[in-house]
């Protein structure tokens, strides 16, 4: 069932109303949900509450690369013309080949008026001169977030990726009070300050706005990056196919809640099965999204891949979450699965022994692993027992994840960094 957690008690109706409205016109200017849903022998059109939306199909990445392909560029699952677009963006592709995202100028406002209450969610203010270190390319971290912030008021610095150096200028001399990026580049950007002789709190930032990857809402990272900056750190997520910005965290709930409004309808379901789970606390399962009233990509029950579990509720009833990591990335070891994040989330709780970053190294494509997981595993600042510290990860490992792992402990800076997204697996060779 779709709970009203999801969609607040007081939208129902109207959403029920308005998702009608969108199912009933949408075969007939969407090719691929005409055939779909002819496929599976359902009508959309008879869809009377929120909880029919199990019976509807699901549509997943691969089905809208195939769309693509037969219909370029942007696929018979479009539901408009080129011509009533006025900007293209595009999945990241960390998971395959990108797929192009049309939004026409209804759904760019819309886009603003959700990734606009996120960020107030997170704590954005008109007062706050805000550091963006995420591109303004096709990624939906760039221009839609640059829209929302101005929305609300707030100055933006848009400094984007592979310029620290400017960024240190920015923090230096534009009195920044907030920074939004990945969780790869917060992490980065302080390795570079302190590389430069400097602390990261010497800046005065009190608020960081992180997501674009799982991991931002690991407890151990939020610690760090607080205790690093001297700022409060809280999480977005979002889909480059639904909209960047979806669910917000709002200072200390310990977890984030869902901000799309009007816009999306969520589901929670089993990863495997494809059933719908209640978000109550503790349930994990995958996200979901249905566009209410989108034109361009109007998508029905769109797999997000994104494995989330629901930390608790907020005053209101609403569901809590955290992104564990995507199922697309999980392993799977003699039947466990095992997320990359949640290993890092391990190493980063033995700070300042090791500096949190890692990376799983795999035999050959995953996701099935043999035992013992190899794990590279960056040493901190702290002079320590090596020996002891690679026994008490190992050991970390197997009571948290129950699977055995081989840790190996390498210098710091060994691994790949990057500004964007971190690489938490590699194949070896």
């Amino acid at each position: 069932m779709i709970k009203p957690g999801f969609v607040a008690a007081e939208d129902r109706e109207t959403v029920t109303a308005m998702l009608r409205a969108q199912l009933a016109g949408l075969p007939a200017r969407s090719p691929f949900y005409a055939d779909l849903f002819a496929g599976h022998g359902v009508d959309p059109a008879a869809l009377v509450s929120l909880d029919d939306l199990r019976k509807l199909p699901f549509t997943d990445k691969q089905l809208l690369r195939d769309s693509q392909v037969v219909s370029p560029p942007l696929g018979r699952h479009a539901g408009v013309d080129m011509v009533d677009v006025i900007r293209v963006h595009a999945s990241t592709g960390t998971t395959g080949r990108p797929s192009w995202v049309g939004v026409t100028r209804r759904d760019s406002e819309a886009w603003t008026e959700m990734v606009a209450r996120a960020f107030m969610t997170m704590g954005a203010r008109r007062e706050d001169v805000v550091l963006h270190g995420s591109g303004l390319t096709l990624f939906v971290g760039g221009l839609p977030i640059r829209d929302a912030l101005e929305r609300i008021g707030c100055t933006m610095v848009p400094v984007g990726t592979g310029a620290s150096d400017k960024a240190v200028q920015a923090l230096d001399s534009l009195g920044v009070t907030a920074l939004h990026a990945t969780p790869s580049y917060v992490r980065y950007l302080a390795e570079y300050v302190r590389r430069l002789g400097r602390d990261p709190k010497e800046f005065g930032i009190t608020k960081i706005f992180v997501g674009g990857e799982p991991g931002g809402g690991e407890p151990a990272f939020q610690q760090r990056m607080e205790e690093e900056w001297g700022a409060r750190v809280t999480e977005g997520l979002g889909n480059a196919d639904m909209a960047p910005v979806l669910f917000a965290e709002p200072p200390g709930a310990g977890g984030m809640r869902f901000t799309g409004g009007r816009h999306v309808v969520v589901e929670l379901v089993d990863p495997d099965s494809g059933e719908p789970i209640d978000p109550e606390p503790g349930a994990t399962g995958e996200l979901v999204y249905t566009s209410v009233d989108r034109e361009c990509c109007p998508l029905v029950r769109f797999r997000t891949r994104d494995r989330v579990l629901v930390t608790g509720l907020a005053g209101d009833g609403a569901p809590l979450i955290r992104c564990v990591g995507r199922t697309d990335d999980m392993l799977i070891v003699l039947g466990v699965n095992v997320f990359p994040t949640a290993i890092r989330d391990l190493a980063q709780t033995l700070h300042p022994r090791t500096n949190g970053v890692v990376q799983v190294v795999l035999p050959g494509p995953g996701p099935r692993v043999e035992p013992p997981l190899r794990v590279d595993v960056e040493l901190g600042e702290e002079p320590c027992d090596q020996e002891r510290l690679r026994q008490e990860i190992e050991e970390l490992i197997r009571a948290r994840l129950t699977v055995r792992a081989t840790v190996v402990l390498v210098p710091p800076g060994s691994l790949e960094r990057t500004e964007m997204k971190s690489r938490l697996t590699r194949i070896a060779g």
